[in-house]
Formats: structure tokens, sequence, C-alpha cells
């Protein structure tokens, strides 16, 4: 099972057993976030907003704030706003690129719906 602490998906494996290569999200916001004045790592949010009520949000981090909850994984530390806290519990994050686009995507077991276009959800 992967651990409550992990939010990139398929690198969390018990201590002493040989983990894959990092995961894309991992290589993606070490590739993001290298160079960048005074970032610390990612931020991620949810906003009210779309036809189904909530959406994640990602920004850079120059700063941990009073509550937000900080997971560490692989040398990139992600922060989680503490509005999002509860609607992203349990969520794995990955990276995925095609020949249309290259986004993160966000497999969260707490979603109730989603828009027909994806780009929001309900928890």
């Amino acid at each position: 099972p992967i651990p409550s602490s992990c939010l990139v998906s398929y690198d969390c494996y018990p201590p002493g057993l040989p983990s894959p290569s990092p995961p894309r999200a991992v290589t993606r916001i070490k590739n993001l976030t290298e160079g960048v004045p005074n970032c610390i790592g990612m931020r991620i949010g949810v906003k009210t907003r779309g036809c189904n009520g909530l959406s994640y949000t990602l920004d850079y981090a120059e700063k941990k704030e009073k509550f937000d909850e900080v997971v560490a994984q692989d040398g990139i530390n992600i922060y989680i706003d503490k509005k999002a806290q509860l609607s992203i519990l349990g969520t794995e994050m990955d990276y995925q690129e095609t020949k249309l686009a290259s986004e993160f995507v966000f497999n969260n077991p707490n979603i109730s719906g989603t828009c027909g276009c994806g780009e929001s959800f309900s928890v």
C-alpha cells in the first residue's frame, strides 16, 4: 500500500525495497523549480471554479504557510494549502505527456463527480 504521506505516485515503497526511477511528476517538478529564485517547492491548492465546484491550483512555493501540510519525496517538497487538505487527502499526482497535451494529473479517491471537460470536480 502507498503511505498516506506520499502524494506523487508510483514511488512510495517501504524502506529497504528498491524503487524504480522517479515518477514523471517528481522529474517534472524538479525541472520546473530548478533555478527559480526563492522557490522551496510546489504548492497545491483548490479553488472554487468550473462547472463542478473545485479545481486544482499549482504554484511555486516561496515559504511554508502556517497550516500547510508538507510532503517531501525524492528531493522535492509539495506544500498542500490548508483549504485543500481534506479535498485531496489520499490523492496521487502524476505527470502525463501526449501529442496534444502535457499536464499534471490527480488521481483523487474523494471525488464524487467531475465535469465533462475534466477541469473541475466535487467531493
